[in-house]
């Protein structure tokens, strides 16, 4: 039996991987391209736990000229010089806070850290001049030029995304810190930033002006993130062990592996991306679930959500041009880069004639863990509209359809919805999200070829084509999945069909009556 190997869930720190024989996907030869044919000013966006930080942490080694943690790896075949440079880290992946006085004290201890690691006595409160001060020192004592890297830049600012005092204060702030960058350029051998989001008006870009924004070039697609060759080439013993616990086979455990964690595409066209933090997990606990969302889903995502009044199915398919990634968030006006830069959508498609993307969710862990987060938008009691829908899967999956109904029927009389929510689209976007939380079995709003079914769900070798009608009839909906046929779209599938028709009534705000016909 070979031995399980070792996964660095929660570690992000490359010589600590290296030394303790942790599964690494090896990203070195992005490292020799940036700092070889890269620009001075690099920015790089990707989501949340994407690797943003073992990337810095991976350039922070080879700065330091740790030649032996490189070992085996792409990076000692490309290298020749192993130069050694001082480094300048700055990291705001941590901060919680959300007002200026707590980011001057965050900051501040950062730099005492650093003045005290290079016996630096400083004189100085302003942040701008301190910042400056060690660049500078670094540079006279060390005869070199100096590597500056800064993890999560924007964090501060998404804390208050939707405060714009707050914002202001914080933005002023971050730029008096960041601005002194460009006149240190002739000290400086290399600056990466990363982050999730781009804030146009923060100096990092409005100052540095030659600032190079890699987020979207297709030699660094796969900077950040796990391809399916490289889960094959680094991790096809995991996929073996995960497919043997669940009794299928590896293509079965790969193809689940894709429906939950692939699809990330930053740019068109691209590799499939896996996300990392999940794939780890995953491989580490064998066990397929959505570890992305469970360690937690940021507030400003859903606050932008209703802010923008953007109901649940709007997501599914959204346009954008190449401009509109490059909006500046804070400016709210655009949606989409949001959503984009923070995972919750990816490239699906482009438009040569429009140079129009579109963008859908990637995956069904992110579909689920979206679903699941705006369920408080339409019921005040979450925790029961989780639980009523594991009880009506489970009924299903036992091929007692009318008491999954009566269990959905009973949830929507018990249950108090929100309040000014008495309109018809309300209960038909709640409705989309609970068939949205089904999403381990089906699809909805799934396209035909004369129109799209409500829910379309593949359980126990078994098609189910639910049609939901608002204010009409159950044999409406019946009608609608005949007249359209819609088990047409599914008959490569050669599963017997079972339609689904469902009245529900804005009136009483439930179910009024539906029709099973198998």
């Amino acid at each position: 039996m070979a031995e399980k190997k070792k996964y660095p869930v929660d570690i992000q720190d490359f010589q600590e991987i290296r030394e303790g024989n942790y599964v690494y996907v090896d990203k070195t030869e992005y490292v020799y391209d940036l700092t070889h044919y890269g620009a001075k000013y690099n920015f790089l966006s990707r989501p949340r736990r994407f690797g943003k930080s073992m990337l810095l942490s991976t350039l922070k080694c080879y700065f330091e000229g740790k030649k032996d943690l490189f070992k085996g790896l792409a990076l000692e075949k490309l290298e020749r010089q192993w130069e050694t440079y001082p480094i300048v880290i700055l990291s705001l992946a941590s901060y919680k806070g959300k007002d200026e006085s707590s980011l001057k004290e965050y900051l501040s201890y950062q730099f005492r850290r650093l003045e005290k690691k290079y016996g630096i006595i400083s004189e100085f409160t302003d942040l701008g001049i301190r910042f400056t001060e060690i660049i500078e020192e670094l540079n006279y004592k060390s005869g070199k030029r100096v590597v500056v890297l800064i993890d999560e830049y924007d964090t501060p600012m998404l804390n208050v995304l939707h405060d714009k005092k707050a914002r202001e204060a914080i933005r002023s702030l971050m730029q008096s810190v960041y601005a002194p960058l460009k006149d240190l350029g002739p000290k400086l051998q290399f600056v990466m930033i990363t982050g999730i989001t781009k804030f146009s008006q923060l100096s990092i870009f409005s100052t540095l002006n030659n600032i190079s924004n890699i987020s979207m070039r297709d030699k660094y697609a796969a900077i950040c993130g796990i391809t399916a060759e490289e889960i094959m080439r680094e991790m096809g013993a995991s996929v073996e062990a995960l497919a043997n616990k669940n009794d299928e086979t590896a293509e079965s455990a790969m193809d689940k592996l894709r429906e939950y964690y692939d699809g990330y595409k930053f740019l068109w066209p691209s590799p499939g991306i896996f996300n990392p933090f999940s794939l780890i997990n995953c491989f580490d606990w064998e066990q397929i679930k959505p570890f992305w969302f469970e360690s937690g889903t940021p507030t400003y995502v859903v606050e932008t959500l209703k802010k923008h009044k953007v109901v649940p199915s709007q997501i599914e398919k959204m346009k954008a041009t190449a401009q509109d990634f490059d909006a500046p968030v804070e400016n709210e006006a655009k949606l989409v880069p949001l959503l984009y830069q923070s995972g919750y959508l990816t490239i699906t498609d482009y438009d040569d004639l429009t140079h129009c993307y579109t963008l859908e969710i990637p995956n069904r862990e992110v579909r689920l863990g979206l679903m699941n987060s705006l369920i408080p938008n339409y019921v005040e009691e979450p925790i029961l509209a989780r639980n009523t829908i594991a009880e009506m899967i489970s009924l299903i999956a036992k091929g007692d359809i009318n008491g999954a109904l009566e269990k959905l029927q009973s949830f929507f009389k018990t249950v108090p919805y929100c309040r000014g929510t008495k309109t018809e689209g309300h209960w038909q976007q709640m409705l989309y999200v609970i068939f949205s939380l089904f999403g381990a079995y089906g699809d909805v709003e799934v396209h035909t070829k004369d129109g799209r079914v409500d829910f379309a769900m593949v359980f126990h070798d078994k098609l189910y084509l639910w049609e939901v009608k608002l204010n009409g009839s159950a044999m409406t909906a019946i009608d609608q999945i005949d007249r359209k046929e819609y088990s047409d779209r599914f008959n490569p599938l050669l599963y017997p069909v079972i339609k689904i028709g469902i009245s529900f009534t804005t009136k009483t705000h439930t179910i009024n009556d539906w029709i099973i016909i198998q």
